[in-house]
């Protein structure tokens, strides 16, 4: 059967691949641990969930409009207001099937064939790919651990072309954990300004932050930064709601528009289920939030002392997110266990079939050096996990 050349861009998610492979492993009575997913192990507050049954006992199982409900917008413009300062209507909101699917709307609509789209390694391992997809061209530009995965403006500068068409960013980021510095998102908010191009921010980790770390959305940079960002966002973290599929885009009603209208072809509306617990779950008690991230930031400190005592594995701490990126390469070139480690995706392997412990390897990410691990679970695991990362490096 013939399938299109398109196609060739779309390769299965790392993250997916590794933890179907623990999965077959468990099956076979393997005690196997994964810190390869990024979900929050907790369970989606109760308030939520009675908010879903109460839609359903009300009958609210329709459709609603294509871009969500105007209930579910005015409840999100409400949230931007409250987190962010920023004061939005519902017709500068469009909702999807998760944030990922909204990603992929602003690719469908905005990249043309040749447009070349900024973004920034270690990367969500779903962005090249939707460029590529739509026949966009990603420019990588390299981060490192070193300075905290923090991005160098010049090198934004300089990749811009006249085919440049959008700067992508994750402020806090998965795979790092990295949180912009205020300089570097006004820094980025600048240049895609001079250049009249479009800022894609992907704020889904922001509830999620530590330390003195700030998030600062380029939409607040200025009012011509804000009319050229698209902020992305959605309650698959913050609520422990991955299963929900809810996720947004807040910025220019003409974007929106448009890709509303795509999303009405494609898939119709969200879950109209779903959009009454999100409503819950945005306008709701939040400290379960709070909780959450409290729990997460205790991870956070037990895994870098832990990864601390590894010879050879060094890891800038995250200030936000769940995961911790640590460069492993030091390690590449070993024989261990009667294995040759050539790369990230050899160590991932290595990990998971010696020690017992699925990751994902750095290349997924566009950083070869590095793995990634999860730590949105329980304490207990990371402990055992972590040993054995140890014993599996000496």
């Amino acid at each position: 059967m013939k399938t299109a050349r398109r196609m060739e861009a779309i390769k299965p998610s790392a993250t997916i691949a590794m933890n179907v492979k623990a999965k077959e492993l468990k099956a076979e009575g393997k005690d196997v641990l994964s810190f390869a997913v990024g979900e929050p192990d907790f369970p989606t507050p109760d308030n939520v969930v009675e908010a879903a049954k109460r839609a359903m006992d009300a009958g609210e199982t329709k459709y609603t409009a294509a871009s969500g409900s105007n209930e579910l917008k005015a409840a999100i413009c409400e949230a931007t207001q409250r987190d962010l300062g920023l004061s939005y209507e519902p017709a500068n909101v469009l909702v999807s099937n998760g944030a990922k699917h909204s990603l992929m709307n602003v690719a469908e609509v905005i990249f043309d064939e040749g447009d070349e789209v900024v973004m920034f390694s270690p990367y969500w391992v779903t962005y090249p790919v939707q460029a590529e997809f739509v026949g966009a061209k990603p420019v990588v530009i390299e981060t490192s651990g070193e300075d905290d995965f923090q991005p160098d403006l010049e090198q934004v500068r300089a990749a811009v072309t006249d085919r440049t068409v959008a700067i992508l960013l994750n402020s806090p980021c998965n795979p790092t954990g990295a949180v912009y510095a205020p300089e570097t998102i006004e820094g980025i908010a600048q240049i895609a300004v001079e250049n009249d191009l479009t800022i894609v921010s992907d704020e889904i980790y922001k509830h999620i932050i530590y330390d003195d770390a700030q998030h600062v959305s380029p939409a607040q940079v200025s009012d011509e930064a804000r009319a050229q960002t698209l902020i992305v966002d959605g309650v698959a973290k913050t609520y422990a709601m991955t299963g929900w599929r809810i996720g947004w885009i807040v910025g220019d009603a003409a974007f929106i528009k448009r890709a509303g209208a795509l999303q009405g072809q494609a898939t119709s509306n969200p879950n109209s289920i779903a959009q009454a617990a999100t409503i819950e779950a945005l306008g709701g008690p939040q400290e379960s939030v709070a909780e959450m991230t409290a729990q997460f930031e205790l991870r956070r400190n037990f895994v870098m002392e832990r990864l601390a005592e590894i010879p050879g594995v060094t890891c800038a701490t995250p200030r936000g997110a769940f995961y911790a990126f640590p460069n492993v390469a030091e390690h590449y070139g070993r024989e261990l266990a009667g294995r040759k480690i050539g790369g990230s995706l050899d160590m991932a392997e290595y990990l998971l079939d010696k020690a017992l412990i699925s990751l994902v390897p750095g290349e997924a990410f566009g950083a070869e050096d590095y793995i990634r691990i999860s730590f949105a679970t329980s304490m207990e695991e990371l402990d055992e996990g972590l040993k054995r990362l140890k014993a599996a490096l000496a």
